[in-house]
């Protein structure tokens, strides 16, 4: 049986996220919106390892360099490596899977309900549906733990955050994938990004073996540790 097709997104749209916001002049709904660094770090989890810390335990730093995830658009976009995405289709489903932190989405496309909110998920909770030939990709149910940026790690939401994705195929090698971002809770109103993912049947998934290797959140912990002792 042939692999289902492999799609992947060009490094050139890796910081499409801050450009569409600068753009568009769109406003952070926090109470302290002097910097995007102040107005978008909404999430319990706002040390990351560029932060500068200080680090006193694992949840200090974001769910992306704990090994646990990117989000559901950190997931989709670019980054240096390990960048593939899986979609395989059935009659009633979809299952996009992402390379990097392994996530795989199970989307049903039978126009059942999402989810009780009291469900929350890294992931969310999405139902699909077609729109001509559009598949569009409704999710809600998110945690705050995660961003809109690249590896989920900067551009922090809500748990308010509402997401519509959309893939067109434009070509046979090529997908149009937008994602509306609505999150009254964080920004002014809601916001698009775009870019094209390319097919690469030759591009083979591998196992992202995060936690086995993870010598960077050690690392971290225990310099944060010796600092402390050295003042």
């Amino acid at each position: 049986m042939p692999s289902a097709p492999r799609w992947m997104s060009s490094k050139a749209v890796r910081f499409t996220a801050v450009v569409a916001l600068l753009a568009a002049g769109l406003g952070f709904s926090t109470a302290d919106a002097s910097t995007p660094t102040k107005g978008t770090l909404t999430s319990t989890a706002t040390k990351v390892t560029w932060s500068g810390g200080p680090f006193a335990a694992p949840t200090d730093l974001s769910a992306y360099d704990r090994c646990i995830t990117r989000g559901v658009v950190g997931s989709m976009l670019p980054v240096g490596y390990n960048a593939g995405n899986e979609i395989v289709q059935g009659p009633a489903l979809v299952a996009l899977r992402n390379e990097m932190i392994h996530e795989a989405r199970v989307v049903t496309l039978d126009g059942r309900p999402h989810l009780s909110p009291v469900l929350r998920q890294y992931m969310g909770d999405t139902r699909g549906r077609w729109e001509g030939d559009t598949l569009v990709l409704d999710t809600v149910n998110v945690t705050d733990k995660t961003g809109v940026g690249a590896n989920g790690r900067a551009l922090f939401h809500s748990a308010a955050l509402h997401l519509v994705e959309r893939f067109t195929r434009t070509a046979p090698d090529t997908l149009h994938y937008t994602v509306t971002i609505d999150d009254p809770q964080t920004w002014t109103r809601p916001w698009t990004m775009s870019f094209p993912l390319q097919r690469d049947d030759a591009y083979g998934m591998f196992e992202y073996a995060c936690h086995e290797g993870n010598y960077g959140l050690r690392n971290i912990l225990s310099a944060s540790r010796a600092d402390e002792k050295s003042r």
